[in-house]
């Protein structure tokens, strides 16, 4: 799955409603709505370092659902974005 514009620079993306953390990485396009969804309602939260590790410090718990990948939230201490 691309990540949403407003992203794309955030492999981690959080929402806030939820306290669910999405690895838009590696995330099948079969979860698009899902984050289409959540990026109109405006209750996301990025994550600075973007890993893994800070988005569970601060409460938020890694989207298992059936449109997660195999490798989502894997070499969570790494920042995958390019400068």
């Amino acid at each position: 799955m691309k990540r949403p514009g407003q992203f794309a620079h955030f492999r981690f993306v959080g929402d806030k409603r939820t306290q669910v953390v999405y690895d838009v990485d590696h995330l099948d396009d079969a979860a698009q709505p899902l984050i289409d969804e959540l990026m109109e309602s405006k209750m996301f939260q990025s994550f600075g370092p973007d890993n893994l590790a800070e988005a569970r410090n601060r409460s938020y718990k890694l989207y298992t659902g059936p449109e997660a990948g195999p490798e989502s939230g894997q070499a969570d201490d790494t920042d995958d974005t390019e400068d």
